[in-house]
């Protein structure tokens, strides 16, 4: 192998390394993905809140024994993907040996190693952002048809991943349109392999079409609960941290595209940027969205600062500056330390604002590690009510949120299917099951009047445990048993489904 191979690898080895070393034993999954794990049981062309993607994968997780390890390997994966991608990309861009270093070195010491730790759909959508990118570089430099029909169907599967991936084209579009580029409308074969994404894509838009287009309402949803509160300043400032060892980098990229001769071919890249942060920003979009958006600028930076650093001194810095920024990220980004550590750190992270949760208030760990706490001992308590109801088969495991039915379908000895009213679980409902009894999950504070409250329409109730996880966000979340059913549940549960879909 030639030494540039080898420094390939080596990467993607120390990628898939970090990004199991920097979870700490002492936490479970996090909540979001345990939804997407149950998603496999439920094959479909949509979800609720996400297009299906995300659930093939998780099918071929389930294939594979469904373990922990093998749930985050698949974000590790597309996590080193996207590395590689940004290496090639360097080489496309006729970058040398040390930029092809700077450009890895930038991608693997950022906010990826984060969000290349959860089984969500943003691994996925990095990469895919990334590889349109790539795909119009390739078809720019070469003029062949077949980087549009790439970029085609890397738009449909981004798409059939997350539909986040539209405001790349939001970006792309009218910059495009202010080039040389603009004749690019002339050729037929883009309407060609636009056809070739539609029909990609086609089953997911018929799904929605036949559940009266879900994503619309939960965009409506999520911009009156969530995105109403996003401070765009917060969004810019949150862009900084995210590459933070690679700001220079990125600065460099952009400058380079606007007066660097090597790149005047892709200086509508340059617009893009300025026309797809636009777009987030008017849509109060979360910070993360915008994360795919960054690695080809890193490649970018990385070439102009290899054509324009000839000293090995400079170079040094260059390739150190990412990895000494990295250190203090290090120290509170990751759940690498036990909650007992982190609490007795808790100062080095409420100066940062990482203790403050969606709330307001300030807690003992940040809320992104709260929800990777508590899960399997909610499932085993759950298990054991489950055993002491006699001919438990008839039990329904109703939960609050989709986040305990998961982790309780996830961990089970006993092989419960929990649901719930919240996200997709309010289609997974098995009415054809004749329920006698019920067991109850109820996030702490909604407890007060669960016993008074339904426990008359049974013969028995009682509170079988708690969660007891110090840190957890779950944390006080109840077990209520209700043997013996004096009324009937299937039709009850059926008007309740109605009314939560009304």
């Amino acid at each position: 192998m030639t030494r540039r191979t080898v420094l390939l690898v080596g990467f993607i080895v120390l990628k898939f390394v970090l990004q199991y070393v920097l979870i700490a034993p002492e936490y479970d999954l996090h909540r979001d993905e345990y939804l997407h794990l149950d998603q496999a049981g439920h094959p479909a062309w949509g979800y609720l809140s996400v297009p299906p993607f995300t659930s093939w994968v998780a099918q071929v997780i389930r294939w594979l024994g469904n373990g922990t390890s093998v749930v985050r390997f698949f974000p590790a994966l597309f996590g080193a993907l996207t590395l590689l991608v940004v290496w090639k990309t360097v080489e496309e861009l006729n970058g040398n040996l040390f930029a092809c270093v700077l450009a890895a070195t930038g991608v693997l010491f950022s906010v990826l190693l984060r969000l290349n730790q959860l089984f969500q759909p943003n691994s996925m959508d990095v990469l895919c952002w990334t590889t349109l990118y790539v795909a119009l570089i390739r078809y720019l430099n070469t003029r062949k048809n077949q980087w549009l029909y790439a970029f085609a169907v890397v738009f449909a599967v981004g798409l059939l991943n997350k539909y986040n991936v539209v405001f790349l084209l939001i970006g792309l579009v009218p910059a495009l349109l202010l080039t040389e580029h603009r004749r690019l409308l002339g050729n037929r074969h883009l309407y060609l392999a636009m056809g070739v994404s539609l029909l990609l894509i086609l089953p997911n838009l018929i799904w929605q079409y036949q559940h009266a287009f879900p994503v619309v309402h939960h965009m409506q949803l999520l911009a009156k609960t969530q995105l109403i509160n996003v401070s765009r300043a917060d969004f810019f400032k949150e862009q900084v941290l995210y590459f933070m060892g690679s700001i220079l980098v990125i600065g460099a990229g952009l400058y380079g595209l606007l007066t660097y001769r090597s790149f005047s071919i892709y200086r509508f890249f340059f617009f893009a940027l300025v026309f797809t942060l636009a777009a987030f920003t008017y849509f109060r979009a979360k910070s993360y969205y915008a994360i795919g958006i960054y690695p080809v600028y890193i490649a970018f930076g990385s070439v102009f600062i290899a054509a324009k650093t000839p000293s090995i001194w400079l170079r040094t810095a260059w390739i150190a500056l990412p990895v000494l920024l990295f250190i203090p990220l290090y120290r509170v980004a990751f759940p690498n330390k036990s909650p007992e550590e982190i609490v007795r750190q808790s100062e080095r992270y409420k100066r940062l604002g990482l203790l403050r949760w969606e709330d307001g208030k300030d807690h003992s760990l940040p809320q992104d590690f709260a929800d990777m706490l508590g899960w399997r001992e909610l499932a085993a308590k759950v298990d054991t009510a489950y055993a002491h109801i006699p001919n438990p088969g008839k039990t329904l495991v109703l939960c609050d949120n989709y986040g305990q039915a998961g982790a309780i379908n996830y961990y089970s000895r006993q092989h419960i299917k929990a649901v719930t009213f919240n996200a997709d679980y309010i289609n997974w409902f098995d009415l054809d099951k004749p329920y006698r009894h019920l067991i109850r999950i109820k996030t702490v504070g909604e407890t007060a009047n669960e016993l008074t409250e339904t426990g008359p329409l049974f013969a028995k109730a009682y509170v079988a445990d708690s969660v007891k996880s110090t840190y957890a966000r779950e944390r006080g979340t109840t077990i209520f048993v209700f043997e013996s059913a004096r009324v009937n549940i299937n039709s009850r549960l059926a008007n309740e489904i109605e009314q939560e879909r009304w």
